[in-house]
């Protein structure tokens, strides 16, 4: 397998970034606070709105990852997400890695993840080694 390194990883997580705060953003406009101050766009969003947006987030990977083998920054990227075995990844294994992300987040700027996509044979992540998967290039 041709296993991804971590600058395609790394643009298709700002494609799947900006398209996710978009959604949020527009969420904001109805259910929170928005602002443009000096031409930047801001949202805040508390309570079940916060809630909501988390939710479309993890859903958003594990649909995509689990239904279609990839996000659509991945897509935009050429990647896709597979078993170790090569099978297709399952909705039990994008769930897996989507709620690990945290880890591989810490202690900021995804720097575990890519500690591990950098020391590892196969360029997983700690969500990836858990869940057993693989982004490869398509």
């Amino acid at each position: 397998m041709n296993y991804a390194d971590i600058f395609p990883r790394a643009i298709a997580a700002i494609i799947d970034s900006l398209i996710l705060s978009a959604v949020n953003f527009a969420i904001a406009s109805v259910f929170g606070t928005t602002t443009a101050a000096g031409g930047q766009a801001a949202y805040a969003l508390q309570g079940p709105a916060a809630g909501l947006t988390s939710l479309i987030g993890i859903g958003y990977y594990v649909l995509l990852e689990g239904l279609r083998g990839a996000t659509v920054g991945k897509m935009a990227m050429g990647l896709t997400v597979l078993k170790e075995d090569g099978a297709p990844c399952d909705l039990v294994s994008a769930l897996i890695r989507t709620l690990l992300k945290i880890v591989d987040f810490l202690p900021c700027f995804y720097i575990v993840g890519m500690v591990l996509i950098s020391n590892s044979e196969k360029k997983q992540r700690f969500g990836d080694r858990v869940a057993q998967t693989v982004v490869v290039k398509k």
